[in-house]
């Protein structure tokens, strides 16, 4: 037995479908009990921030690396020495123009040789006993540009930062020592016992010098831990570098400088024939970007699970309510009710449970787990993870779980509905 609604299905209006299904779905979600809308309505939620929290925690613990790396060591403009030269020509010229430059905050030249770090060379040794010995690259920095550039002195953890006339002192990066590293390696040597005061002997070059260890920084970021800091005058004089020549340049711009065009305005004045002039994008190592790619795939798998998941319950969730209300249905189709309003009525009460989802989904995220971690960031062994949540990626996800929820809605919906009237009506 068919309804006449069946039979008047090419002549019904779209329109008189759309408002009816939008008036029994207000209806049903009424009647509903208030727990059971709770429960779906949470399952949402829970669906949503699985799609934007997992894949943005996974890629934030790389980002949280990556924006250390910009902060502390690279800057918004990078400038380092090209592959055919030993140190970057020009470089006052290259400071200079880069000052006169609008957007350009500060500016801070290094001076980088390598050269190896002893702690125990008064200690009496045996002619089998190997030193105390760690390789390391020494940086030579002028502390307050490099402060402003850096902010160096907050990664110091122990002891003091540099000051202009600290002659004879350095600042040691953790991962020379023993305390900040969680492994030991035979390739990856270590200083197992130096604290803030003690002396330790710097070699560069063939020359050696006694200094005095006035503060530790730790970062996270291998260019900075795997370092030593002296005052730059100071370094010159060491390894008789006299040209003020730098290894590196690097650059912090004001916010909402363009960084491009920083560095075209560099380029166009011809410093690109003595030095590689690179954003902080450009700069990235490429196995930080490759990482950053494998987090993101990684994170949309366990995200479209999730996604699966909630699809099915939104399933059994309206097959049920439609299996228990067939009887209804089959009397709606009896009198006349065309079936489409009636399918739409259960696509309008999942796009209620999507939208109502989403919106709490959408307050937690942004009213609260992006600001908390961004103060509280998570403490991996890489870097500091953070959530990476951009507006755009999240619309996207909303769309998607919007989608797939509609489907997981209208299909059970359309299983009940094509029954024999008759049958339903009976409960057969």
């Amino acid at each position: 037995m068919s309804s006449p609604a069946d039979k008047k299905l090419n002549s019904a209006s779209l329109t008189t479908c759309l408002s009816v299904g939008l008036f029994l779905s207000i209806r049903q979600v009424r009647s509903t009990s208030i727990w059971t809308t709770s429960l779906i309505v949470f399952i949402m939620v829970l669906t949503f921030l699985n799609l934007v929290v997992a894949s943005g925690i996974l890629v934030g613990s790389i980002e949280g690396a990556i924006l250390a790396v910009q902060k502390h060591y690279l800057g918004d403009i990078f400038i380092s020495t090209l592959t055919q030269k030993a140190y970057i020509e020009r470089t006052n010229d290259i400071i200079s123009a880069a000052k006169n430059l609008p957007g350009v905050e500060s500016v801070s030249a290094r001076y980088i040789a390598p050269g190896t770090l002893q702690a125990d060379y008064k200690k009496s040794k045996k002619p089998s006993d190997l030193s105390d010995q760690v390789s390391a690259s020494f940086a030579g920095i002028d502390p307050t540009n490099e402060n402003a550039v850096s902010d160096l002195s907050s990664l110091v953890v122990e002891g003091s930062y540099l000051q202009e006339g600290d002659y004879d002192q350095v600042l040691l990066g953790g991962m020379l020592l023993k305390r900040y590293n969680s492994f030991e390696s035979s390739s990856f040597p270590v200083l197992p016992d130096v604290q803030i005061g003690d002396r330790v002997l710097v070699t560069i070059n063939g020359n050696s010098r006694e200094v005095i260890v006035k503060g530790i920084v730790f970062s996270k970021v291998d260019e900075i831990d795997r370092r030593v800091f002296f005052v730059d005058s100071q370094l010159r004089k060491f390894i008789n570098r006299f040209d003020y020549n730098a290894d590196e340049i690097a650059i912090r711009l004001t916010s909402g400088t363009d960084p491009i065009s920083i560095k075209n305005a560099l380029l166009a004045d011809g410093f690109g024939s003595f030095a590689r002039i690179q954003t902080q994008q450009d700069a990235e190592p490429k196995f930080i970007k490759d990482l950053r790619d494998t987090f993101a795939i990684l994170g949309n798998v366990i995200s479209s699970i999730g996604l699966v998941v909630t699809a099915i319950t939104i399933f059994i969730v309206i097959f049920i309510n439609a299996i228990t209300r067939r009887k209804y249905i089959g009397i709606l189709k009896s009198i006349g009710m065309h079936s489409r309003a009636i399918e739409f009525s259960y696509i309008f009460q999942s796009i209620f449970y999507a939208l109502v989802g989403s919106t709490i989904g959408l307050a937690i995220t942004y009213g609260f787990l992006v600001p908390f971690f961004t103060q509280n960031p998570i403490d991996f062994p890489f870097g500091d993870g953070i959530l990476v949540a951009p507006i755009e990626g999240t619309l996207l996800r909303v769309l998607v779980l919007m989608i797939a929820t509609i489907v997981a809605g209208y299909v059970p919906a359309r299983i009940i509905i094509k029954r024999n009237t008759l049958d339903a009506i009976l409960g057969r």
